[in-house]
């Protein structure tokens, strides 16, 4: 009964065409200049942000668009044409991550979708945090050898 009911809300979100187009990256986890542009029908769009970045990254992901379109999958399916070439996996179509800056994602927005706010700003909290204690260490294991050091030879 309950899968029926999953199922049936399921195939009503396919048919509308709302919904929010995300684009979002993990500088942590996949380095710089590599974004993934998705749609969500998710009540909470950022809840599918979450999802993502639960359990399959070792950090979560910065948003940088969340732009909701009574048009969605059309305007999803334009920013995927707009970087098909630079898309990482050529061979599945649903992986949508894409090999490209913030600068040049801002600057399709801004003629795809120009009432959309882009944000190029990543906070990645977890990783820049995560970066300063491996320096902080490494800084103290570097000045544990220099004091082990004699002073002259």
């Amino acid at each position: 009964m309950k899968a029926e009911k999953d199922e049936r809300a399921r195939a009503m979100a396919e048919m509308t065409k709302s919904g929010y187009v995300y684009v979002i990256s993990n500088v942590g986890s996949f380095g710089e200049d590599l974004v993934k542009i998705g749609l969500t029908r998710h009540l909470d769009p950022n809840d599918r942000v979450r999802e993502l970045g639960d359990a399959s990254v070792p950090f979560g992901f910065d948003t940088h668009a969340m732009i909701y379109s009574e048009g969605a999958p059309a305007l999803e399916a334009a920013l995927h044409k707009e970087f098909a070439e630079q898309r990482v996996n050529m061979a599945n179509m649903r992986k949508e991550f894409f090999r490209v800056s913030l600068d040049e994602v801002e600057d399709a927005m801004a003629r795809l979708a120009p009432d959309a706010e882009f944000f190029k700003d990543r906070e990645a909290q977890e990783w820049h945090e995560t970066m300063a204690r491996r320096k902080e260490k490494l800084m103290k294991v570097n000045n544990s050898e220099t004091d082990e050091l004699p002073a002259e030879i």
